[in-house]
């Protein structure tokens, strides 16, 4: 068979996962196209489907999570589920971004998955806490890197919602008293490329490479138990490849999520084993064509995050297709027990989110994470400040950030957006959603 097959790899954020896959069909011989909002159209022409660019199969690697409306880009990817080959398919997607949805799978398939519980009614929903213990742990549905995730006590009252996304609860399941930790398996096909024990960073039970959390090699270590239940969980889901956390527990291992577009870079970190080159194979030999295995397991030792050849120019209108927010912008705060509407302001010059303290006890951020040291653009000495979890909507978006609490009862603004969610935007100082005109670009008002 000749190379003349083409992979596509759907994805319209840039990642180093994204540019490791196509660079090693590239590296595999093969042909690439990555398929973007620049370069990305379906033909309807007498009843003939055209796709541009056109490739013989497709890699799905949107990040739903990250949407606020999932559905218009999970409708993108079954479009072209309809008329190319996908890995991994819409479908399965969902389920495992759902993260009950996947839970429920799999305790349907007879995995192991921790105690848990969803209801539409907060009045369910918090009539369930006790059964946990002492503590309990709350997630959105849909979350990534760990974001929309608390530990709370079971006597905190709950939301059945945060923002728009559905929130369940979930047995907490600790083996190590010391320092939390669990495991992600990376498996594609019929393989586990690799394997790390992920521990978490200090003073934080979140195990996520992404918040800060060590790593470390244990692909060749992993009991036949555990790499038959990563396995089968990818299965039973429907997925082709996928990230697969493990936990375990006093009575055994449980499966925690099974994560369709994981990140790999951690993995790299821990195992020097790259998926990328597997994950290419897998689509070529799907699509009908030939790996050198040899070649395969020569590119696992590199993680080639480098611009691949095929990323297509940048349209020129893609500095404006960036939201701009004014100076002064009105946003949800979201926490656990409940959200509010607020006015906030922009301040480019704080690296970190801060929340006013009564703002953050009224819509349940939950515990205090840690203490750290902030310092103020307009201030040269630092200040500690606890800081929570807190997820805030801006324009149709949302942000899971680490927020500090501070007394804002004096300043007219209860919450300051800093560059952790700022960096999403173009602010523009002369808007402000508290006043019908903008400010004058002469305009020196100052509220803090």
């Amino acid at each position: 068979m000749s190379n003349s097959l083409t992979v596509g790899v759907l994805s319209l954020h840039s990642s180093k996962e994204t540019k490791a896959i196509l660079n090693a069909v590239d590296d595999l011989g093969y042909e690439t196209e990555w398929l973007r909002a620049e370069n990305t159209a379906v033909d309807i022409t007498d009843g003939t489907v055209t796709l541009d660019p056109d490739v013989d199969i497709v890699v799905n690697r949107l990040l739903l999570s990250k949407e606020e409306q999932p559905a218009e880009a999970l409708g993108l990817a079954t479009m072209l589920d309809r008329i190319r080959p996908v890995l991994n398919t819409p479908t399965a997607t969902m389920t495992a971004m759902h993260k009950f949805a996947s839970g429920t799978a799999l305790a349907e398939a007879g995995l192991p998955v921790p105690d848990a519980l969803m209801a539409l009614s907060g009045d369910i929903l918090n009539a369930g806490r006790d059964r946990f213990g002492e503590e309990v742990v709350y997630k959105t549905a849909i979350g990534t890197h760990g974001g929309g995730t608390w530990k709370l006590d079971t006597d905190d009252p709950v939301n059945p919602m945060v923002g728009s996304r559905q929130a369940f609860l979930q047995e907490l399941i600790e083996h190590d008293g010391m320092r939390h930790h669990d495991l992600r398996i990376y498996v594609v096909g019929e393989r586990v490329v690799g394997a790390m024990n992920r521990y978490a960073p200090e003073g934080e039970w979140r195990t996520n490479v992404a918040l800060g959390g060590d790593v470390e090699d244990v692909t060749d270590d992993l009991p036949d138990e555990v790499v038959t239940m990563a396995k089968r969980a990818t299965d039973e889901i429907g997925l082709e490849y996928a990230g697969v956390d493990i936990v375990e527990g006093e009575d055994g291992y449980h499966l925690l999520e099974v994560n369709p577009t994981a990140g790999f870079r951690g993995l790299f970190k821990a195992t020097g084993r790259s998926p990328a080159p597997h994950i290419a194979r897998l689509a070529i030999e799907r699509a009908g064509g030939d790996v050198d295995a040899d070649r395969v397991y020569d590119l696992t030792a590199n993680l080639d995050g480098s611009r691949p050849a095929c990323m297509p120019r940048p349209e020129k209108s893609s500095l404006t297709e960036t939201l701009v927010i004014g100076y002064v912008e009105e946003v949800v705060a979201m926490g656990t027990s409940g959200q509010r509407t607020v006015m906030a302001k922009s301040d480019t010059g704080a690296t970190r989110t801060s929340i006013d303290a009564h703002l953050a006890a009224d819509i349940g951020t939950g515990p205090i994470k840690d203490i750290v040291k902030i310092k103020s653009g307009s201030v040269k000495s630092s200040r500690s400040r606890p800081v929570v979890d807190l997820v805030v909507g801006v324009g149709g978006k949302q942000h899971t950030v680490t927020a500090s609490i501070e007394d804002r009862s004096h300043m007219d603004y209860p919450l300051l957006l800093g560059r952790d969610i700022l960096e999403n935007y173009h602010v523009d100082v002369r808007r402000r959603a508290d006043e019908s005109e903008p400010l004058a670009l002469d305009d020196t008002r100052l509220e803090e």
